[in-house]
């Protein structure tokens, strides 16, 4: 029987979080690729990316394989292109240098150990390996296979407007809400920095979240005078609009910058690296996770697109009133099309047999690789707004983003069921 009061605890990373710059890159990067195709006239479904970035001080490394359109490649000053040793086309790094340049800039990063203007990038992209490409090309391929083998991952639970569980989502909303400030420059949040990390525990009641026991936050700031004190006095009134009313209470507990000055930040502080903040990315720990990160990977890579998918049916399950919260798992191998596996678990408090829907699952959605793309409209540039404060808990956009936040499944799910 599940426990009904407890204390759940998550945590959110800011924008300017080192991990998180380096996600911010890497999709920025997935997004280049995806508008040059557009605009070469390349078919987006053959796009493929897999984008690692490292930061440090005034160092950004990018690494990875891709299939790109020409405008992205290196030419000569013969006008060909120019081939590494194996006689592949190369990229241009300064093209992807300046979406580097750019994503920096957009977090804030004008400081003297990291700076958009100055830092140094080294681009270290090849093509993508024929080994892995075989499986995964549509060319004479009916079924398109997926991009790895893997375990995927999708929750929902009746805990929040968007049905994510409250720990996080609220973890993300301060941080969004602190970052929105401190980019107006609403007075005394001009002071702050882009580095910040948050954590909520939350206090649950016969199941439902009913408040905060436990608020911590620690947020780089510019002015070095600046005391613990002082940057709660910053913080605070943007943290109490960030929450429900009436869940901050007089025992709430306040760590406000703990450790005392936060003045060097990002990766000047500390090293950064894509994909290091899968659970911040995902449900807050409240829900499993198969291990595989999502920024710097085209939807071919199920990693990424299945994880979307699985999220996309947990959520609608709950939104028709299927459950109350819903879990379910998705398994893939390399070059194969169809899932090995469905698994749901409603947690209790499904009002349908979990078999049932399994199998409902499947025939309402077409969860191969290619289906999920099409379904989803993942082949568009719609990245690099994920990178930060969370993948789900979203809304959807009329760019396409965020689809996977839809709940215009509800009436099929209901129908096959029936």
């Amino acid at each position: 029987m599940a426990r009904s009061n407890y204390l759940f605890t998550s945590e959110s990373v800011s924008e300017g979080h080192p991990d998180k710059v380096c996600d911010r890159i890497s999709d920025e990067i997935v997004d280049l690729v995806f508008k040059e195709a557009k605009k070469a006239g390349m078919d987006p479904s053959q796009v493929r990316i897999a984008c690692e970035t490292l930061a440090t001080t005034n160092r950004v490394v990018i690494a990875g394989e891709v299939r790109v359109p020409e405008t992205l490649l290196k030419k000569g000053k013969d006008g060909q292109f120019v081939t590494d040793a194996s006689g592949a086309p190369m990229v241009n790094p300064s093209r992807f240098k300046s979406a580097a340049r750019k994503a920096i800039r957009a977090i804030g990063y004008e400081q003297s150990g990291f700076h958009w203007k100055t830092c140094r990038i080294d681009v270290l992209l090849h093509g993508q390996s024929a080994d892995i490409a075989v499986g995964v090309d549509e060319a004479g391929n009916k079924d398109v296979g997926a991009g790895d083998q893997g375990i995927m991952f999708g929750y929902a639970a009746r805990e929040t407007p968007e049905l994510l569980p409250a720990p996080i989502y609220y973890a993300h909303k301060i941080l969004s809400s602190l970052t929105e400030a401190r980019k107006a420059n609403h007075g005394p949040a001009g002071k702050l920095g882009p580095d910040a990390k948050s954590q909520v525990t939350v206090q649950y009641r016969d199941g439902k979240p009913v408040g905060v026991t436990q608020i911590v936050l620690s947020t780089q700031h510019l002015d070095e005078t600046l005391t613990s004190e002082d940057v709660r006095n910053i913080v605070e009134p943007i943290v109490r609009a960030a929450l429900p009313e009436g869940w901050i209470s007089d025992e709430t507990v306040w760590h406000v910058n703990p450790t005392g000055k936060f003045v060097v930040g990002g990766p000047d502080g500390d090293a950064g690296l894509t994909g290091r903040k899968i659970i911040v990315d995902t449900y807050g720990g409240a829900a499993p996770h198969g291990g595989g990160a999502f920024s710097g990977k085209d939807p071919t890579k199920v990693d990424r697109s299945a994880a979307y998918a699985a999220r996309y049916l947990a959520k609608n399950v709950v939104a028709a009133g299927l459950a109350d919260r819903a879990t379910i798992q998705l398994s893939y191998a390399i070059g194969v099309a169809k899932p090995l596996s469905i698994y749901v678990d409603l947690h209790g408090t499904g009002k349908v047999d979990e078999a049932v829907l399994e199998k409902a699952l499947a025939e309402v959605m077409d969860l191969t690789p290619r289906g999920i793309r099409t379904h989803l409209d993942l082949n568009k540039p719609i990245y690099a707004k994920t990178a930060a404060y969370g993948h789900f808990g979203r809304k959807a956009g009329r760019d396409g983003s965020f689809s996977w936040e839809k709940t215009d499944l509800v009436k099929a799910l209901k129908a096959a069921i029936a």
